[in-house]
């Protein structure tokens, strides 16, 4: 649900089942793999993600320095 609204271009959901080359140059910082994600017992959640380590920093980079230049006073 957050993936498609507050946290949209930030985070996503993948129900496809993909490997980890399939993620490269991906613009949000974390795709949860819901394929691989499970509930394990009565307290805990086993949350499985892939993520471009260098790309989907330098997009969050970008977005600070929008942000910042957007609000400079």
């Amino acid at each position: 649900d957050a993936a498609e609204k507050e946290l949209k271009g930030i985070l996503d959901v993948c129900d496809e089942p993909l490997v980890s080359v399939d993620f490269r140059c991906s613009d949000v910082s974390s795709t949860i793999d819901s394929s691989l994600t499970m509930v394990m017992g009565d307290d805990m959640v086993k949350v499985i993600a892939w993520y471009d380590n260098e790309w989907g920093y330098s997009q969050r980079v970008v977005d600070l320095a929008d942000i910042v230049a957007n609000n400079w006073k």
